[in-house]
């Protein structure tokens, strides 16, 4: 789900207000919220994608005016696993294609803290997110599907695939395996070293 935009403004809904705005392909390197915000009450698409933004410009209390706002375009630009988006309720669509994001887990517990509604999410051609586009082996991309599936568990479509209901139980069972093992493998180290404290114990007696 790779968009590509005109960067050109929607026709307008009335005289002052848009339901879809981009400002993509004009090498921006703030946000322009002198006009974003004069759309929060009927803002729908945001598209800020193809320019040079990173997360030293983004303001999570401005953009989480827009209450309508459902789909937030970020393709192209420069944000890392660490940036910090406001809460938004009402999005529905998050694209940050391209960007330099290399932690999932970090990036995935923002989007699902801040993004709970959320039903579609595409973030291709990063690190964190590993295909044949980008050297991952199949292995690897199933891993990260699996992953996030997991942790969003509203997910209907991650990249340009839907996830399907067998995605979701594999996802599950991966994960609570895991931390079965974690647990597992806890209580052992736990009671070995209670044997091995109970041991030294019994050699001091005389």
């Amino acid at each position: 789900m790779d968009h590509q935009t005109s960067g050109q403004l929607s026709q307008p809904s009335h005289a002052s207000s848009y339901q879809w705005l981009s400002f993509a392909y004009q090498g921006l390197t703030e946000i322009p919220y002198e006009t974003i915000l004069t759309q929060t009450d009927t803002l729908e698409v945001l598209d800020l994608s193809y320019n040079l933004l990173d997360d030293s410009y983004w303001n999570p209390a401005l953009l989480g005016r827009l209450e309508k706002l459902s789909t937030l375009i970020l393709d192209c630009n420069r944000y890392t696993s660490h940036v910090k988006f406001p809460f938004m309720p009402s999005v529905t669509t998050l694209c940050i294609n391209k960007n330099k994001i290399n932690n999932l887990p970090v990036f995935v517990e923002e989007v699902r803290r801040k993004f709970p509604s959320i039903k579609i999410l595409s973030m291709m051609n990063n690190e964190a997110a590993p295909s044949y586009f980008n050297g991952g082996s199949l292995t690897q991309y199933i891993d990260y599907r699996q992953y996030v599936i997991s942790q969003i568990p509203g997910l209907e479509i991650l990249d340009d695939t839907e996830v399907l209901e067998k995605e979701r139980v594999q996802a599950r069972k991966t994960y609570r395996l895991q931390q079965s093992r974690h647990s597992s493998r806890k209580r052992k180290d736990d009671s070995s070293r209670k044997h091995a404290h109970i041991g030294k114990k019994s050699n001091t007696v005389v």
